[in-house]
This record gives structure tokens, C-alpha cells and sequence, in this order.
């Protein structure tokens, strides 16, 4: 949320850990994968970064995902070179608007999705151009089965903490107890890290098609992790089940490791950048404006937009802050006074984080739902980088406790001894 240098997470992948997976052998140029990703776009870019570092190795790589997300990339002239895209109906080819319950719009995609990717895979072999492995990212486990079901071998890219990843673990397979009142500490075995029921991801059902598809596959299977060891090292380990990788951070080169400059997009917008900020941008002092944003699926009610807004205001320091609801806004020349709003800038959910984590630029966490609570966990608590917004009894998070935390991680204070922390390096390295 801040834009300010401050403690960085060192990592380092050598020999280029992509190179030790089952999709990559010594005949890359034999080798081609079909990547299905979920239709978000904090799915849609991490595994449009994971496809360009695998065409950089010499293989194919078709991307597929739903139609209406291929037909907004297209029209923000956003794809990768080298790269084919193959879209599939979901069921809602106009988008899906929030408005439709979600559980109709999982099991429209999972039964469109699957015959429409069943037809392209069969397609691909009678042409003579078969795949040789299927990586599906997390929600698209019908994926998963398509590929058991074909006999073709597949990988699960899952794009959100390790961390996360073990606690759908040991809340599917019953070792932990996650019933606890907010007050209740729960431990997981393996992890330095306690929890209150407020941390915990959404999503917690009864069963996991994630884990059911691994354990269909059987052996112990992979999963490619957007993670790397120096940040969660503990976690990449803790499932002795199955063989967790960190092949992140799955951002440009720009913003990681300087190598290709010109390498400054994500690949897959959405939405299309209506609003030129740059220049606003660079008419202010280094390192003073805060970016605010909350996804694009997240919506504010009007009282907490106006606390966020007055907390801003309050912090008497620039912002750009991503919203589609300014309207909703009182006071909003005020607010423009101060800082600018656009409808849409890149942003990535948990690539957001490991983004701020790598570049130095501490967070003040809102977390809405997902795997949100438990980033603002672990940035808060366990690499202690950001600060968890605190609600009132209300429910409500108020302008003077945004004001607070802004004031902490723009103006000094706590992170005044870390600013002294070096920018990480990455040492990413083709294999021969």
C-alpha cells in the first residue's frame, strides 16, 4: 500500500529451479506445455509469468483460460510473444460480474471448462502437436483430472503462499483444530507461527479437490509454489506428502532481477489502463506516494470508503489509489486535492505482496477474503514488513487507525533501523 524502501527478502533460485521439474527434460524443444489458469487476474499474471520463463527454456507453452479474460487481454494489447493462447467458454463468455452466485460460476466453469480443454488436448494430438504435460493453476483441479483421465502428466501451480498451502492441509486432513473462537491460538506443527481464527484463509470446506487430484496421481507428486526457500523455508517443507518448489517470485525482470528492463508488464491486464499516471507519478519525491488498492473483486461499503478516503487525508502524503467506486465519495475534490484515482493499475493479490517484499516497500494489510488474512498474517508477524489494518467494534476500519498506520510506515519509526537493508538480489540462472 506504501511506496517506501525498506527491508528487502533475499532470494535465490540457482540453476534456475525450473529446470529441475518434470515439465522440463533435455528435449525442450519437444516439450510443450498447456497452462490452464483460473480467470482472475491474480491468477491470470503470475501464470503468464511462469509461461514466459518457460518459453525463455526453449519450450511451447499454450496459455488457456476463459474467453472473456482472452478477449480483455487482447484488447489491452497484452500478450507475450511466442506465447498461444487458446480460450475456453466458462460458461459466462460476456464475464463473470460478481453478480451470479459463486458456486454456480465454479461448477459452470468446471463443466465447460473441462470438455472445452478435453477437445483442445485431443485436437492438439491428431494434428500431431500432443501435449507433454498440463499445469493447471489453483481452483482449475478439473484440470488435473482431465490430464489423469488422458494419462498426459500435470503439475499443480499454486499462487498463493506456502504457508496458506499448509493450512488447507492440515484443516482437510483434520490434524489441526480450527475451531476455536477468535480468541483461541491455533499451532501448526513446523511453522514458528501462531493463529487466531480471524488469520485463516476463506474457503475452508470440508474437502480439498487440490489435495484428491495429487493423491489420485499418485507417487509423491509436485507442486510449483509462487514462493522462494529465503521467505518460507519452513513451509516449503512441511508436507512431507508432496515435493513443494518456490519458483517465485513470479514478477517482470524490471522489478526483480534489472536483467531485461524493458520487461515491465505482467502480460495479462484485464482491464484496460484508461488514465495515464506516470507523469503524475514522477512530479512527486522518490519513495513518498502510497498506492492504495483492493483487488479487483473486493467492494468497500460507502462509510468505509470515506474512512480509508479521510485516513489519506489525514496522512497529508500523495496517493494513487485504485478504485472503480469513487463516486461513491463524499468529499471528492478533496481527495483529488491530494491524490489521484485511476479505475485500474496492475495488481496482483499475493504477487503484491511478494512484490513489496523483494522491492523494500513495506504494507499496511486490509485483508477481504482468500488468502488475504493470512498475507497480512505473515507480513505483520512473521516477516514483520507491514501492518494489519485494526477494525473498531463496528466492523469498520476508521480514518484515524488508517492515519496511524501510514504514519509508522511513512514516517519512520519502526522501520528506521531497516532501511539500511540492501535491495535483494536474484541470481536466476538458466540450466544448460
Amino acid at each position: 500500500m506504501c511506496q517506501h524502501h525498506q527491508p528487502v527478502i533475499k532470494y535465490s533460485i540457482s540453476q534456475s529451479d525450473l529446470s529441475h521439474t518434470e515439465i522440463s527434460n533435455s528435449n525442450r524443444v519437444n516439450c510443450h506445455i498447456l497452462l490452464v489458469s483460473f480467470t482472475a487476474q491474480g491468477h491470470i499474471n503470475p501464470a503468464l509469468q511462469f509461461a514466459q520463463r518457460i518459453l525463455q527454456m526453449g519450450a511451447k507453452v499454450t496459455f488457456s483460460t476463459s474467453l472473456s479474460a482472452i478477449r480483455r487481454m487482447s484488447e489491452a494489447a497484452s500478450t507475450i510473444p511466442g506465447l498461444t493462447l487458446a480460450p475456453f467458454s466458462d460458461g459466462h463468455d460476456d464475464g463473470w460480474t460478481g453478480a451470479h452466485d459463486v458456486q454456480d460460476f465454479i461448477l459452470s466453469l468446471r463443466t465447460c471448462g473441462s470438455e472445452a480443454v478435453t477437445n483442445l488436448i485431443m485436437a492438439q494430438e491428431k494434428e500431431g502437436q500432443k501435449f507433454t504435460h498440463i499445469v493447471y493453476s489453483t481452483l482449475i483441479t478439473w484440470a488435473g483430472e482431465v490430464a489423469n483421465q488422458l494419462q498426459i502428466p500435470s503439475t499443480l501451480l499454486w499462487n498463493q503462499p506456502a504457508t496458506v498451502l499448509y493450512v488447507y492441509y492440515q484443516y482437510f486432513n483434520k490434524n489441526v483444530d480450527f475451531t476455536g473462537e477468535n480468541s483461541e491460538v491455533i499451532e501448526l506443527p513446523g511453522l514458528p507461527l501462531l493463529l487466531k481464527s480471524c488469520d485463516l484463509p476463506s474457503f475452508m470446506q470440508s474437502s480439498s479437490p487440490h489435495f484428491e487430484i495429487l493423491d489420485r496421481a499418485g507417487t509423491k507428486q509436485k507442486i510449483l509454489v509462487n514462493t522462494f526457500d529465503a521467505l518460507e523455508f519452513e513451509a516449503l517443507r512441511a508436507i512431507n506428502k508432496y515435493d513443494l518448489m518456490g519458483i517465485g517470485p513470479l514478477i517482470p525482470s524490471a522489478f526483480l532481477d534489472g536483467k531485461d528492463p524493458l520487461d515491465t508488464s505482467f502480460g495479462g491486464d484485464l482491464i484496460q489502463k484508461t488514465v495515464d499516471y506516470m507523469d503524475w507519478l514522477n512530479s512527486k519525491d522518490k519513495l513518498s506516494v502510497i498506492y492504495v488498492a483492493f483487488g479487483s473483486f473486493s467492494s468497500l461499503s460507502k462509510q468505509q470508503m470515506e474512512e480509508i478516503a479521510k485516513g489519506l487525508i489525514e496522512s497529508q502524503k500523495p496517493f494513487l489509489w485504485v478504485t472503480r467506486e469513487a463516486n461513491t465519495l463524499s468529499f471528492i475534490k478533496e481527495v483529488e486535492k491530494q491524490g489521484m484515482i485511476v479505475p485500474w493499475c496492475s495488481q496482483l493479490e499475493w504477487n503484491s505482496s511478494i512484490e513489496s517484499l523483494v522491492s523494500g516497500v513495506p504494507v499496511v494489510a486490509f485483508p477481504q477474503w482468500a488468502d488475504q488474512p493470512m498475507n497480512a498474517k505473515l507480513l505483520q508477524d512473521f516477516w514483520k514488513t507491514g501492518l494489519r489494518l485494526a477494525a473498531a467494534d463496528v466492523g469498520i476500519v476508521m480514518a484515524d487507525e488508517v492515519a496511524r498506520c501510514l504514519e509508522i510506515v511513512m514516517g519512520g519509526g519502526m522501520w528506521k533501523e531497516r532501511r539500511r537493508h540492501e535491495k535483494a538480489s536474484s541470481k536466476m540462472e538458466e540450466s544448460s
